[in-house]
């Protein structure tokens, strides 16, 4: 193990807090690190790998797509993209989609979208996007500028112009902000790194009422919160709340590089020919791979399996709430859940690990518990056996 890490640390730039482990494979809902230890996987590459490791119906569908075509080129028709497309439309209640390979570029996609619809109908000047503070929208200059939380932002200024924070559920704050500036409002319905703040369905509807008015863009940002890991197959579904653009990636690909945006048919059709590319996008690898999670989601028993074990993990987190006093709160949707704590989480995170669970933080405060869609309920009360041992050995 020290081994690989060393050889790592010469060629990987420094950009990630990498924990000491190396992971070589992984089979459900558990992985195995170089040195054969096992570990039950509550990150799923941070809400990735939902229909877990080593699914055979996903292994089949690449194996048999890279035997035909890895890859051509958007400047011709791609028979995968065309049939995702197909599944993604008739199951939202969205027009057209646009397909790229990650969720900060589905971001990218939506800003552009709505600022040259802005312009189409407002104007030249309108071209401001409202955000929530303690958002998290990708890492590209965009997205990381349409970003709420400053830590993200830090040496990187200056940032791409045109954007205003809010106060996530505060309605007030942004009817203070709206101005004829502003071509569209982005939300995450629930905020992942941001310690999963779950939306108001009030300050959701509010917010639509005053897009509608308006004639300002509603984003959805579902990277993290959409393709099923709230229990339903986008997470606006939830809330009864219809945006007029949605950016995915993380688990629709279920650990093949992919994202998508998509929007209505109005919004959608401000983009023309040149105005927006992405040379891997619609990949008919990925395309395959995301097929198969969606056949998953729709035709099969996925999304019951997340109600069903999401409430289950919930009652079980709130049970130890209530032997653990420093447990402030258990929040979240589906298998999206967040374990608010008194103080910092890492020495939690690390003992975790070191009995062989993974878990992964948002803020410094919350834990977030993100399995596989497919986790069973053994798994976690295994899981739940192992966070209980390390909680009652912290030293308070």
């Amino acid at each position: 193990m020290l081994s690989w890490i060393e050889r790592g640390k010469k060629v990987i730039m420094n950009t990630y807090k990498q924990f000491p482990i190396v992971l070589e494979r992984g089979n459900g809902t558990y992985l195995w690190d170089v040195n054969n230890k096992k570990y039950l996987d509550f990150v799923s590459g941070i809400a990735v790998n939902a229909l877990g490791h080593a699914h055979e119906a996903y292994i089949k569908a690449i194996s048999y797509q890279v035997q035909k075509l890895q890859h051509c080129s958007n400047l011709y028709w791609i028979m995968p993209a065309i049939e995702l497309g197909e599944i993604l439309i008739k199951n939202s209640c969205f027009d057209k989609v646009f397909f790229c390979n990650s969720g900060t570029e589905s971001v990218e996609a939506a800003i552009k979208l709505s600022r040259k619809y802005g312009k189409k109908k407002k104007g030249k000047d309108c071209y401001e996007i409202i955000t929530m503070k303690g958002s998290f929208h990708g890492r590209t200059f965009g997205s990381l500028s349409a970003t709420g939380q400053i830590k993200y932002q830090k040496g990187f200024e200056p940032l791409l112009k045109g954007f205003q924070y809010c106060e996530f559920n505060n309605f007030e704050d942004v009817l203070e902000k709206v101005s004829k500036k502003t071509c569209a409002i982005m939300i995450e319905p629930i905020q992942g790194e941001g310690g999963i703040n779950m939306a108001d369905e009030t300050f959701l509807r509010n917010i639509r009422k005053l897009c509608n008015e308006e004639n300002i863009i509603l984003i959805f940002d579902e990277v993290q919160c959409g393709m099923g890991r709230t229990g339903q197959l986008f997470a606006y579904q939830n809330f009864n709340v219809k945006p007029d653009i949605i950016s995915l990636a993380k688990g629709l690909g279920g650990g093949f590089p992919i994202g998508a945006m998509m929007a209505n048919q109005e919004k959608a059709d401000a983009f023309e020919p040149g105005d927006h590319a992405s040379t891997f996008g619609g990949n008919p690898l990925a395309c395959e791979a995301a097929k198969v999670v969606l056949n998953e989601l729709i035709e099969g028993n996925l999304l019951k399996n997340v109600n069903e074990s999401g409430n289950y993990l919930i009652k079980k987190l709130n049970d130890l709430k209530k032997e653990f006093s420093f447990i402030e709160e258990i929040r979240g949707l589906g298998l999206l859940i967040g374990v608010e704590f008194e103080f910092e989480t890492d020495e939690i995170i690390n003992k975790c690990i070191d009995n062989g669970l993974l878990l992964v933080n948002a803020g410094k405060h919350v834990i977030r518990f993100l399995p596989p869609l497919s986790v069973k309920k053994e798994e976690i009360d295994e899981a739940i056996e192992i966070f209980s041992q390390v909680l009652k050995e912290l030293k308070i």
